[in-house]
C-alpha cells in the first residue's frame, strides 16, 4: 500500500482526501514510479473544480520526478533504477508511488535533482512549445506575458532573456514584479495600479504586440486583444481566471485580422520523439544555466489541499511542490 491524494467529488481544496492506495505490478508499456517530488500546476485545479471533466474517484496531478521500481515486459527506454520525471496524463502524481504509462517518462539528467526535475518539466515543456514552436521567438522581439512572476511566467522571463527578447510581463504586487524584472523581463506592469493597455502602447511607441501569451483567462482576454497589433497572435494556454466567455469573431476583425490558438502540451508532445526532444531542448537551458527553477513552495504530500488554497489565491511566486 501507499499514500496517495484521490477526490471522490469535485469542489474546493477540502475534497482532496489522503488515502491509502494498492499500486500493484506494472502491465505491458506500464512503469511503477517512486516520487520523490510532485509538481504543483493550476490544471490540477482545474479537474479539481470540475472544470476539465474527469472520471470520479480518481487521483491528481500530471507532473513528478522519480526512480523506476519495475517496468512492463515490453518496455525498453527505461529500466528500474533510472531516474526519471514526466508531466502528462493520467492524474496520479499526488502519490507516494505510482503505475503509470511508461511512454511519458524521461530520464532526468544526473546534474538536475528531482525537486527541480518535478518542478520543471510541465511549465518547462510549456514555454518550449510556447517559444520554439507556437510563436517563434526571436531576438529583439517585444511580447507581452501575463502571470509573469508565476512558475511558467518566471521560466518564461529567464528564456525570453537567453533568446535576446524584450518581455514585457503583467504581475499583481510591486514584490512580484521585482521577481520578474529579476528573472528577465524587460518591462513589468502592476495590473493592480497601472493600466495593462496604456502602458503596452507607452512602452511600444503604439506599436504595440505581435504575440500576448495569457494562461490568465477571462479576466485579461479582451485587454490581451487589445494590446496585439494588426495580424498579431493571441496564444491563450490557460484560464487561472476562469474560462474565456463567449465571444464574436467580429472581435478578431475589428482590432486588425487577428489570429487566436489555443495550445497544449498534450498536442505539441504527442508522440514520443517530439517528447524527448522538447525535454533535450529545456534539459539544456536548464542545465547551462541560461533557465533556473525556482521553488518557492514546498508542502508535504498530505497537505495538497493547502498548496491548492494557496495557489488560487494568488499568493506563491514560481513553483509549487509535494514532498512525499
Amino acid at each position: 500500500m501507499a499514500k496517495a491524494i484521490r477526490f471522490a467529488r469535485t469542489g474546493g481544496p477540502e475534497v482532496l482526501e489522503l488515502a491509502d492506495v494498492d499500486v500493484g505490478e506494472p502491465g505491458p508499456g506500464q512503469a511503477r514510479v517512486r516520487n520523490h517530488a510532485i509538481g504543483v500546476n493550476f490544471i490540477d485545479v482545474y479537474f479539481r473544480n470540475g472544470l476539465y471533466p474527469l472520471d470520479l474517484p480518481n487521483g491528481l496531478g500530471q507532473e513528478g520526478a522519480g526512480v523506476v521500481e519495475a517496468v512492463g515486459p515490453d518496455v525498453t527506454h527505461v529500466k528500474p533504477g533510472d531516474r526519471v520525471a514526466y508531466a502528462a496524463r493520467p492524474n496520479g502524481a499526488y502519490s507516494e508511488v505510482r503505475v503509470m504509462p511508461a511512454d511519458i517518462l524521461v530520464r532526468l539528467p544526473d546534474d538536475i535533482p528531482f525537486d527541480t526535475g518535478a518542478a520543471m518539466l510541465l511549465q518547462g515543456l510549456t514555454v518550449q512549445y510556447l517559444f520554439r514552436q507556437t510563436w517563434k521567438l526571436e531576438p529583439g522581439q517585444t511580447v507581452l506575458f501575463h502571470a509573469a512572476a508565476g512558475g511558467v511566467g518566471l521560466i518564461a522571463c529567464q528564456w525570453a532573456r537567453a533568446i535576446g527578447a524584450n518581455l514585457i510581463g503583467t504581475v499583481g504586487s510591486n514584490e512580484k514584479a521585482e521577481l520578474a524584472r529579476s528573472h528577465g523581463a524587460a518591462h513589468v506592469i502592476n495590473y493592480n495600479t497601472e493600466d495593462v493597455v496604456q502602458r503596452v502602447m507607452e512602452i511600444t511607441g503604439g506599436a504595440k504586440v505581435p504575440v500576448v501569451f495569457d494562461s490568465v483567462g477571462k479576466d485579461t482576454f479582451a485587454r490581451s486583444l487589445d494590446c496585439l497589433a494588426p495580424l498579431g497572435l493571441m496564444v491563450s494556454f490557460g484560464n487561472s481566471s476562469g474560462a474565456v466567455p463567449p465571444f464574436a469573431l467580429s472581435e478578431l476583425v475589428s482590432r486588425g485580422s487577428l489570429f487566436i490558438t489555443r495550445p497544449t502540451l498534450q498536442t505539441y508532445a504527442s508522440t514520443r520523439e517530439k517528447l524527448e526532444a522538447m525535454a533535450a531542448d529545456l534539459f539544456q537551458m536548464v542545465s547551462s544555466g541560461q533557465v533556473s527553477i525556482e521553488i518557492n513552495q514546498r508542502f508535504p504530500l498530505a497537505d495538497a489541499a493547502q498548496a491548492h488554497i494557496e495557489l488560487e489565491a494568488r499568493r506563491t511566486t514560481g513553483k509549487t511542490i509535494l514532498l512525499p
